[in-house]
This record gives C-alpha cells, sequence and structure tokens, in this order.
C-alpha cells in the first residue's frame, strides 16, 4: 500500500453522493468504494451516554482500517467538536484481521463493518444533536480517504427498532476484556521489542495479536514464537517518543479461534 496506494481525496468527496437519513440515523455518505452513515440508539443511558456506529458498508474487494492500520493506510477518525451537547466521542473496533497485498501488511476488515461508538452528552438532561467530522480509508488497489459531516438528531426517532438491534449486535460483537487465561503478559525485552507472552484457548496457530501505535509509538509487524511451551509475540518498536507516558497505556487485541479479548499494555 504504498506508491499504487495514493491518497485521493478529491476523487472521494467528488463522487459521493447522499441518501436520506432515516430514524435516530444519519444521511448515507457514499464513495466509490462504499457508503458510511451514523446509526444511534436514540435514547442516553442513566450516566449520560448514547451509544452509536460507524456503519461502514463496503464494495466487494474493498477495505478498511483498523484503529492501527499498519504502515500505510488511514485509521478511522471522528471529530465532535462542532455537535450540540456532546462532550466526548469513543470509537471502538471489532477483532481486525491481519493483511498482506503485497504493498504492505496491515490490520482492519475486508468486509461490511460497524464500529461502535459511544457519545457522551454534556448536561445528560438537555437535547443533543451529533454533528460529527468523518474521516477513514477505503482502500481497493488505492486508498480513497472517506471525508464527510455526518449528522444526526438521536431524538428523531428513538425507539426505531433496527436502529436498536444495529448498535446492540456491534457492541455485542466487541472483544471481551483480558483476563488471565486469555490475554497477554509483558516480558523483558528491550528499547527497540515489545515481547509478550499469550495465554488464549483454541489452536495456536489462529492466534494472532495487535497492538496500536498510539502517543508517537509506532509498531512493525509481531513475529511468533514458543518459549516453555507458550506462544510469544515480539513486535519491532519502529519509532517511540522521546519520554515514555506514565498515564495510560497501548490498546491491544488477541485473537483466537475461540473469540478475541482486548485491554491495556503499560508503554514500553
Amino acid at each position: 500500500m504504498q506508491s499504487l496506494k495514493i491518497l485521493l481525496l478529491g476523487a472521494a468527496i467528488g463522487s459521493a453522493t447522499v441518501i436520506p437519513a432515516a430514524a435516530s440515523s444519519s444521511a448515507w455518505y457514499n464513495s466509490e468504494g462504499g457508503k458510511v452513515r451514523l446509526v444511534t440508539s436514540g435514547k442516553p443511558d442513566d450516566a449520560g451516554r448514547i451509544q452509536g456506529v460507524l456503519n461502514i458498508a463496503l464494495k466487494p474487494g474493498w477495505k478498511t482500517y483498523w484503529r492501527d492500520p499498519g504502515d500505510a493506510g488511514v485509521p478511522p477518525q471522528l471529530d465532535i467538536s462542532a455537535s450540540t451537547n456532546i462532550a466526548a466521542a469513543t470509537l471502538s473496533f471489532p477483532a481486525p484481521q491481519r493483511h498482506d497485498d503485497g504493498y504492505g501488511k496491515w490490520a482492519g476488515y475486508n468486509y461490511p463493518v460497524s464500529l461502535p461508538v459511544t457519545f457522551t452528552l454534556a448536561t445528560p438532561s438537555q437535547p443533543a444533536v451529533i454533528d460529527a467530522d468523518i474521516f477513514l480509508g477505503i482502500c481497493e488497489t488505492i486508498c480513497i480517504p472517506v471525508q464527510t459531516r455526518l449528522t444526526v438528531d438521536p431524538a428523531s426517532d428513538p425507539d426505531n427498532a433496527d436502529d436498536a438491534t444495529l448498535v446492540k449486535a456491534s457492541f455485542t460483537a466487541l472483544p471481551a476484556p483480558a483476563k488471565p487465561d486469555f490475554g497477554v503478559n509483558v516480558l523483558p525485552g528491550d528499547h527497540e521489542t515489545l515481547v509478550v507472552e499469550a495465554s488464549f484457548p483454541g489452536d495456536p496457530e489462529a492466534a494472532d495479536f495487535f497492538v496500536a501505535g498510539e502517543r508517537d509509538y509506532m509498531f512493525g509487524t509481531p513475529s511468533r514464537s514458543e518459549r516453555d511451551g507458550k506462544l510469544i509475540f515480539t513486535v519491532p518498536i519502529l519509532d517511540r517518543p522521546s519520554t515514555t507516558p506514565t498515564d495510560g497505556g497501548l490498546h491491544y487485541t488477541l485473537t483466537s479461534s475461540a473469540g478475541a479479548v482486548e485491554g491495556l499494555l503499560p508503554f514500553p
């Protein structure tokens, strides 16, 4: 995904069409490789949070990216600063797959996918309108950035069963929290590698480990080895911040033939 995957932003915008919205969802935004929209469950919960999804309907042969796209690509981004009474929006990601298309290795989805979003109201008792700038990459042999603004009034049809079903199914499909018998432990490494020991059910050949480069960290593709009967993933650290962060951590997903889990790792 290097020289051939030129970012054709003008083409993405120029070829796009908008399909009217229905229920507590935005209009569809159509681009060459598929279409995207925002869908919400309509009603906030007692804590003032509204669940939704970024619904990405890819055409056959096209793909999009996980939170870390690998050595090329465009991760999904969502900016809600123009919204009314929305304080924050958090994207979540279903378990990705690893791909190598001859131009680069990347993590993501080569099928239609819905990315869960949790919107937090600034004032839970007040109405809200989601006005979100969306930026993501969808690729065939080239990458086309999709850039659009999607608007949703969650109260427009708060009891829409189809919307609620889509949102609930997308959150249910997320990886479960990591636990002692299904997760990873960090092993001693060096300044240039992140080394983890994986515990999981199922066939070792089906297991894979994904870690997201964040806070100026950049990672290469993990290599696999076995140590004392355990599967070890060694991940090259391609770039890192000058000072190791002391708060938060790195998002990871561990997949197996029995499902997937996610968690946070300390910064190496």
